[in-house]
């Protein structure tokens, strides 16, 4: 005799989403407020059990970029939620599509401030805080609802978080089925007028420039073949990288700011930009000079002339536009500046040059990992010296999808994005590049790297602290404060794990260090011990404005 099949939950309904969406992994924190949620994904998806909240939303928010796709992660309700709150503001900033279900206490106690178990004040207003879009499960009836137009919300351009709060007695409950999804909205057709417009100015331009920012993300091949057809150059922000390959000879890339760049832009007579938000940072707090005539496009209309003064605005999706500007282009049989586009090569070149030469022997890293590593590999990287370095702009990236870093600048996201992405690339190795002081921050998601077991090589740059910091404070002539940490034993750390460890302390050894690290096929920590490891010529100090320095 056969035993009744058992009733379905609120997580069987997720399940039954997840899937609607190609998602086969989910990240999170099992509690008493969300048990029915994991024990349905850890039954017919897989369930990635992280340390920590933020890292659920971190490893979700990579393997969303990873997979251009949809991310899940689940945590509990209260401090849970609000552990998750500092990693969705991260996917808000970076426009990730994650899909983020918190518990909730249940239904006859919520909002009753009885001080029941994992209950707090507002939790759905923090949510909507930090939250492209937040809701609360109102009824059994409205659950599959809820859910669909969440992971709606969260994949609808530009992308981003959306966080749904479920009481834990509608979770248990049997759920009506997933309504059916809606009918996108047709495109917004193309203005043929602003075509024309830009077209006209693209003929009439003798030295065009392109900024491209994270909105190209997909619209690599039209980005591509309009820089072709013009013989523009490509500058890109650090959310930009990847979309046309970076070794192609007419991509700049990030390096705006350099001299060598910032002379190039102040010669073009045209700027074309495309969703990109020019963060502080990428423009030397907004003092690059740009050209007059700017045409810039962006599916945000706020963002038009927001930063730059905009002579053209056009609000659209990048890749419809741009194709067909690029097809109005083929039609007009334009041909490339060929004086321009030499100047733009000789500018790559040399860009890239003087960064090598401030960088001295730590440009090793960048050459060594792009012999190891495929095309496509992912590389994420936490916000430290190694990355604000070279790791955002000497070290090619190919891929969009592959280009995963904490675009609001939080430390310690890092390990997390890196776990989600590698996950979603079983058959090729991918990469994470952190500092030990970021690291700190979630280093317990090392437990989950030797648990769950991704081809993941992870590069610890341990310098004892936070060096961009350490390095600031010493140009401003300032004492050291707070930046100076203790590190752990990573090769006892690891094999108290049963991780792979291996240590690089001189430039000799870091291609052959980093091939073995990758032939190892699995999860492994590469420490370069950077007081044995030459120092940069130029020490690293973050693009920040501080009030009363010299300048």
């Amino acid at each position: 005799m056969t035993s009744p099949a058992p009733e379905r939950t609120g997580g069987d309904l997720l399940v039954d989403l997840l899937r609607r969406y190609d998602v086969d992994t989910v990240f999170g924190i099992v509690s008493v407020h969300n048990l029915p949620l994991v024990e349905a994904v850890d039954r017919d998806l897989r369930f990635v059990p992280v340390r920590h909240e933020a890292s659920a939303v971190n490893a979700a928010d990579g393997y969303a970029r990873a997979r251009d796709g949809l991310g899940c992660a689940l945590t509990s309700t209260g401090t849970g939620a609000g552990n998750a709150a500092g990693s969705l503001v991260e996917s808000l900033s970076a426009g990730t599509s994650v899909l983020h279900v918190t518990g909730q206490v249940d239904t006859p106690y919520l909002g009753s401030g009885r001080g029941f178990i994992h209950e707090t004040k507002d939790q759905l207003g923090m949510l909507r805080a930090v939250s492209k879009h937040a809701v609360t499960v109102p009824d059994v009836a409205s659950a599959g609802a809820v859910l669909q137009e969440a992971a709606e919300q969260a994949l609808a351009a530009p992308g981003g978080p959306a966080s749904v709060e479920w009481p834990i007695d509608l979770q248990y409950a049997v759920p009506v089925g997933l309504p059916a999804p809606a009918t996108p909205a047709p495109a917004a057709p193309v203005d043929p007028v602003k075509v024309a417009e830009v077209v006209s100015l693209l003929r009439g331009s003798e030295r065009p420039a392109i900024w491209a920012g994270g909105g190209v993300a997909r619209a690599g091949a039209s980005l591509r073949r309009l820089v072709e057809l013009t013989g523009a150059a490509l500058f890109t922000s650090n959310s930009g990288r990847g979309a046309v390959p970076e070794d192609h000879e007419l991509c700049v890339g990030n390096y705006a700011t350099t001299p060598g760049g910032r002379s190039l832009l102040a010669d073009a007579d045209l700027l074309l930009s495309v969703g990109t938000h020019f963060r502080s940072n990428e423009t030397g707090d907004y003092g690059l000079v740009v050209p007059t005539t700017h045409v810039q496009v962006d599916l945000d209309p706020a963002a038009l002339g927001r930063v730059f003064p905009a002579s053209v605005g056009v609000v659209a999706d990048a890749n419809a536009f741009l194709g067909a500007v690029v097809d109005a282009l083929v039609a007009a049989d334009v041909a490339p500046r060929a004086a321009w586009s030499e100047r733009v090569r000789v500018t790559r070149a040399s860009v890239r040059e003087a960064q090598r030469a401030g960088l001295g022997e730590h440009a090793a890293f960048a050459d060594a990992l792009r012999k190891v590593l495929p095309r496509d590999a992912v590389v994420a990287r936490d916000v430290t010296i190694a990355s604000s370095s070279w790791g955002n702009r000497l070290l090619e990236m190919y891929d969009a999808r592959g280009n995963v870093f904490p675009r609001g600048g939080g430390i310690g996201q890092g390990l997390g994005m890196a776990i989600g992405a590698a996950i979603t690339r079983p058959d090729r190795p991918s990469v994470g590049i952190v500092g030990d002081g970021g690291l700190a921050v979630h280093l317990g998601e090392l437990t989950t790297l030797a648990q769950e077991r991704p081809w993941l090589v992870l590069l610890v740059f341990n310098d004892g602290g936070y060096g961009v910091l350490r390095n600031m404070q010493e140009s401003l002539g300032s004492p050291r404060s707070g930046v100076d940490l203790l590190a752990p034993d990573y090769a006892t750390l690891c094999r108290s794990m049963g991780l792979a460890h291996l240590r690089i302390a001189d430039p000799g050894a870091v291609a052959a260090t980093l091939e073995q690290a990758v032939a190892l096929g699995g999860p492994v920590v590469v420490e370069v011990d950077l007081a044995a490891y030459p120092p940069m010529p130029r020490p690293f100090t973050p693009p920040v404005h501080v009030p009363g320095a010299p300048s």
